[in-house]
């Protein structure tokens, strides 16, 4: 059979369906040749590749000083270069420019012979693989049967496995021993994003590389390069948004920047043009200068004015779980900036944003914006299940604005307690004041005083008048203090075990009545041994629950001696007496005789009652179970 070379077409014009439709045009011929700037601007070579020094450190090294492994393996999230990557070394293992260089070699000043295809993917001896679609056995070993013959024309047979992670179990396993011991002229390079998937066997025959994503002003630059090359006009704060969306991939930075350009407006030199309020129309973000003017207004407790800005960007196309991420982005910059001032310089900030990020660090303390990341996730995560995301994202924003001036416990009774001694008469601090004098009064300060907004900044909080209600102390009305809450008193075991079911500490109940053999019980302290099998823990453990009921400290200690039977040893000893008193009466004894094989399984006293002696009486009721063969006699 013959094959077409690749990329023509042979079209026979007395063959049914070919020659009949015209040739396309040059218009459509241009437009399906173009190419994806993700595809276009692909790194060929090692220093094309942004971001990954370590990398590119550590690979250039071993080849210099030969020491290069048979098998490698690469992760990281999606868009940083796994694939591209593991091409690169496939040509640096291939390299070749006769007469120059003839080994291989991360240097690569030049396309070699075999560059071209291994970059296309259509090298013969370059076996790129998904392992998405190629997960079983059968697949693997056809590689191992391919491994053992040499390659066709390139110095090195190169086995690229992308999303390794998805090969099944027998895969990994029949791929083992290859892996290890592969022929010489073999090389393994995976790719996957999964890595935690992978099978440690196979990671210790690899050569780990872990891909770091790319830093959003390194990325920022890259498009801005490629800007230039497309002759794009792309404002610097555009390219910073896509930038800050790609969330380190430079594959999503590239299809945004794709984006943007179809979606930009020609100047006046018929040169495309992108522009900050384009991009961020495109991608549903929030004004970050009216982010922080949000900010402002939450941390300083102005609700009105806070949906007022959220209203407005919302109505410019603002998505409301963006609006809530920008807020806990900016939140986190200034958390960062508020603990290390140099981070204001590394965090990709644009210079108002770092400004007035230290500004608010100055003011704000690490409760107060705490507070504010912790009620943001929480209404990003009620946004998901809200049927009105923007009603949804108000509310949070309304929660945000109250709690800016709360204070915290601890500062809420550092306050009270101040104005309490402010209120009392100068010189009355556990005495009486002089009669006649008129300090006796609370005097209350014309001036408000300002409440603690739980460390937040003073120049956010608002100031709130203090209406503490006015009482007279004298010298015949000393101050009444509210005495303390009911102690709980434990006054014999019992009573602990009763407080164990009262809350509902089911397992510790139980415990004490199976486990614990009594030997001393006073207020404050129990000494008990343990019967067969019971949990060492349960000394420590029942000591803790004391402390928690009772508010005061016990001592639970195991003892050596014997101690008294467990509650449930006495439940069943009193059974046992019950059940034998029952036996003896003389009625209970003659519907005995009368069935034979009856057993008696319970005793319960008319009225609720239980006797303090073995009952005797013929009036009790006595509940019996007869044997399945006097089922009949019955």
């Amino acid at each position: 059979m013959n094959e077409q070379p690749q990329g023509q077409t042979s079209l026979l014009p007395e063959e049914p369906g070919f020659g009949l439709d015209p040739p396309p045009s040059p218009t459509a011929a241009a437009a399906s040749a173009y190419r994806v700037l993700a595809r276009k601007y692909r790194p060929g070579n090692f220093d094309d590749l942004i971001g990954q020094d370590v990398l590119v450190r550590t690979l250039t090294n071993a080849f210099a000083l030969g020491r290069v492994h048979q098998a490698y393996i690469l992760t990281g999230t999606r868009g940083i270069g796994k694939t591209t990557t593991a091409r690169i070394l496939a040509r640096a293992f291939n390299y070749l420019l006769p007469g120059k260089i003839e080994k291989p070699s991360v240097v690569m000043p030049e396309i070699g012979v075999h560059c071209q295809a291994i970059m296309e993917s259509r090298h013969i001896d370059v076996i790129e693989m998904d392992a998405a679609s190629h997960t079983g056995i059968d697949d693997v070993r056809e590689i191992i049967e391919n491994a053992r013959y040499l390659p066709v024309s390139a110095r090195t047979k190169i086995y690229i496995i992308d999303e390794v992670h998805m090969l099944s179990k027998a895969a990994f396993n029949g791929l083992l021993k290859t892996l290890e011991e592969p022929p010489p002229h073999v090389k393994f390079i995976f790719a996957t994003t999964e890595i935690e998937k992978v099978p440690i066997t196979v990671r210790s025959r690899c050569l780990r590389f872990d891909l770091k994503r790319v830093e959003p002003e390194l990325l920022a630059a890259h498009l801005a390069r490629i800007c230039g090359k497309e002759k794009i006009r792309a404002a610097p704060d555009a390219l910073a948004m896509i930038a800050r969306a790609a969330e380190g991939s430079v594959r999503d930075g590239l299809s945004l920047l794709d984006q943007a350009i179809a979606s930009g407006v020609a100047g006046a030199d018929g040169a495309t043009e992108i522009n900050a309020e384009d991009v961020r129309a495109m991608l549903g973000l929030a004004d970050r200068a009216r982010v922080i003017d949000l900010f402002e207004a939450l941390l300083g407790g102005d609700i009105a004015r806070a949906l007022e800005l959220a209203r407005a960007q919302y109505d410019l196309g603002a998505d409301p779980a963006q609006i809530l991420a920008d807020l806990a982005e900016f939140t986190h910059f200034v958390t960062r900036v508020k603990i290390a001032a140099s981070a204001a310089e590394t965090a990709g900030a644009s210079p108002e944003e770092r400004a007035r990020g230290l500004a608010f660090a100055e003011k704000l303390g690490l409760r107060a914006l705490t507070r504010v990341w912790q009620l943001l996730i929480r209404g990003l995560a009620d946004l998901k299940d809200a049927p009105k995301p923007a009603a949804a994202a108000d509310m949070t924003l309304v929660r945000i604005a109250h709690a800016a001036d709360v204070p915290t416990l601890d500062e809420a009774l550092k306050f009270l307690t101040s104005e309490a001694a402010a209120r009392l008469p100068q010189g009355a601090a556990g005495a009486a004041a002089p009669a006649g004098s008129g300090a006796g009064s609370l005097a209350t300060s014309a001036a408000p005083r300002m409440l603690p907004t739980g460390g937040g900044a003073t120049a956010l909080a608002r100031p709130l008048p203090v209406a503490l209600p006015q009482a007279q102390v004298t010298a015949a009305q000393p101050m009444v203090v509210a005495p303390p809450a009911a102690v709980l008193r434990l006054a014999t075991f019992a009573d602990v075990v009763a407080q164990a079911e009262a809350a509902r500490d089911i397992q510790l109940k139980v415990a004490l009545e199976s486990d614990v053999r009594l030997v001393r019980f006073e207020q404050g302290a129990i000494e008990f041994s343990l019967a067969e099998g019971a949990s060492p823990q349960l000394a420590a453990t029942l000591m803790r629950r004391l402390q928690e009921w009772t508010g005061a400290r016990w001592m639970v200690a195991i003892s050596t001696k014997p101690g008294a039977p467990t509650l449930k040893e006495q439940a069943q000893r009193e059974t046992q007496e019950k059940l034998t008193g029952v036996r003896a009466d003389p009625l209970v004894r003659s519907v005995l005789d009368m069935f034979p094989g009856a057993e008696i399984t319970a005793v319960r006293m008319i009225g609720g009652t239980e006797p303090a002696a073995p009952v005797s009486s013929a009036s009790d009721e006595v509940a019996y179970a007869a044997d399945d063969e006097n089922d009949e006699d019955q």
